[in-house]
Formats: C-alpha cells, sequence, structure tokens
C-alpha cells in the first residue's frame, strides 16, 4: 500500500514541476511579447493558459485521490493540502501571464513611451521565484523557501522604482497617461506573480514543518 502511494507522490512531483514549467514559460514569452511588441505570441500565452488550468485540474484530481484513497498520515495529509494550495497560486500566476499578454496586445502598435527596462527584470525576477518555490518543494529544502520569500523584495523594490517612473511620466506628458497606466498594470501583475511564488514557498515551509510561515 506503502509503495503505491509513494508512487503516486513521485507522479505529483512531476506534474507539479510540469505546471511550473508551464507558467514559467508563460511569463517569459508574455514579457518577450511585451518587448518586441508581438501579437502572435502574446494570442499564444493566452491560448496556453487553458493547459496550465488543465494541469491545475489534473494535481487536484490526483490529490483528491490519495487523500480519499490511500489513508495518508499527517506528513503526507499536510504535503497533500499544501500541493492544493500551491497549484492555486499556480493557476493565478498563469491568470497573470494571459493578463501581460492581452494587454501587450493592446499596445502592440503604439510607440512606448520609454525603453522597457526594469519589466524584463521583473520578469526575470518572478521566473526564478517561481522555479526555486517548486524545486523547494521538490527538494523539502527549507534555506530555499527562505530565499524565495526574501526575493520578493527585489520585485518590489522594482515596481516602485517602475511606478515612480511611470508617476513622472504622466505628471510630465499628459499624452502618454493612458499607456503610462497601462505599464503600471503589467508592472503590478509582476508584483502579484511574485506575491503568489511567495505563497507557494510559504505552503512548502507548511508542508514541511506543519507550521505556517512567520
Amino acid at each position: 500500500m506503502r509503495n503505491r502511494f509513494d508512487k503516486e507522490l513521485v507522479l505529483l512531483n512531476e506534474e507539479l514541476i510540469e505546471m511550473g514549467n508551464l507558467v514559467e514559460a508563460a511569463i517569459k514569452a508574455a514579457v518577450t511579447a511585451l518587448i518586441e511588441q508581438n501579437i502572435e505570441l502574446a494570442k499564444r500565452v493566452i491560448e496556453g493558459d487553458r493547459e496550465v488550468n488543465e494541469m491545475e485540474k489534473t494535481i487536484e484530481r490526483r490529490c483528491l485521490k490519495l487523500l480519499l484513497q490511500e489513508q495518508p498520515v499527517a506528513g503526507d495529509f499536510r504535503l497533500i493540502s499544501s500541493t492544493l494550495k500551491m497549484i492555486t497560486d499556480m493557476e493565478r500566476i498563469g491568470d497573470m501571464a494571459q493578463d501581460i499578454a492581452e494587454i501587450s496586445i493592446h499596445l502592440a502598435n503604439e510607440v512606448y513611451l520609454k525603453e522597457i527596462i526594469h519589466i524584463p527584470q521583473m520578469a526575470e525576477a518572478t521566473i526564478k521565484m517561481v522555479k526555486d518555490s517548486i524545486d523547494s518543494f521538490v527538494k523539502k529544502d527549507l534555506e530555499l523557501v527562505e530565499r524565495v520569500i526574501k526575493y520578493d523584495d527585489i520585485v518590489d523594490e522594482l515596481f516602485d522604482i517602475i511606478k515612480d517612473e511611470l508617476i513622472y511620466h504622466i505628471r510630465t506628458n499628459m499624452n502618454s497617461t493612458e499607456q503610462a497606466i497601462d505599464f503600471l498594470m503589467i508592472a503590478k501583475y509582476f508584483e502579484r506573480i511574485g506575491d503568489h511564488a511567495e505563497n507557494i514557498a510559504e505552503w512548502v515551509y507548511y508542508g514541511i514543518t506543519g507550521k505556517h510561515y512567520v
């Protein structure tokens, strides 16, 4: 019985990694579509969100199967329940990549008010957070959990820089207001992606220790 349970846990890990890869790819593609003003790539991000949603359902079914059929012990129960929380955050990350792609389509035929520098840096930082949070789950690595949570400060700092720059543009050039607001929304989506990656790491912490991260 336990051998079968352990095999199911291995499959669960593999599916979680696959879902993580999907949302990482979505973030990368969304920011690339924005920078290159690539409408077709943005559309692929939007269409690809269905696959993220399907992965969430697949993992959810496996978790429920383990809970209902395999009679997990306390540690297993924490692991599975934290996984259910993690995939909710991952699905939201996929949604936000889709939202960024939708805005990039709206901006595709416009001349950008300034060179895009800090938004790609935000994207890179959030991708790192997502990847490391999933790795911390697979490796049961509490030190990596800590690094993910602290790394969110970098994302927040970049958001503040972008916000200040865009406010300056709005004040000095009223013609750029609408585009500046769009870019502010994009930066906010990246900030929220960082928050969700931090949530994932905190659920990993709970799954390993049985305690909520403080």
